[in-house]
């Protein structure tokens, strides 16, 4: 069975199937890439527990930053959040996101 949460016409927040959450791409305000992803983040957290998840179960991360310049400022971010021994899979690239003002966008895959 798939369930799938807070669905709109283009997407759902969040898709459930066989005990796995898939969230979508999750970005934040702010005007330096750490508070942008110490957004995303937050907004990972409550998708994780509204998917019945938290960070402690999370699979697969997948980040993109529009520029590999923030690397080391969006990490040290990240580093201080995956709870230890707890760190997903994860890939890091640059990508061209979806308004210019975006400087991070993370999309997370969860045990549930």
């Amino acid at each position: 069975m798939i369930e799938r949460i807070e669905t709109g016409q283009r997407m759902s927040k969040i898709v459930k199937h066989n005990g796995v959450a898939y969230l979508c791409g999750q970005v934040g305000d702010g005007a330096t890439v750490a508070e942008q992803t110490r957004e995303c983040l937050s907004r990972v957290e409550a998708l994780l527990k509204t998917a019945g998840s938290s960070p402690e179960q999370i699979l697969q991360a997948i980040i993109w930053v529009a520029d590999m310049a923030d690397f080391a400022e969006m990490n040290a971010v990240w580093d201080a959040w995956v709870p230890e021994g707890h760190a997903p899979a994860r890939a890091c690239g640059e990508a061209k996101l979806a308004r210019p003002e975006l400087k991070v966008e993370i999309l997370v895959t969860a045990a549930c």
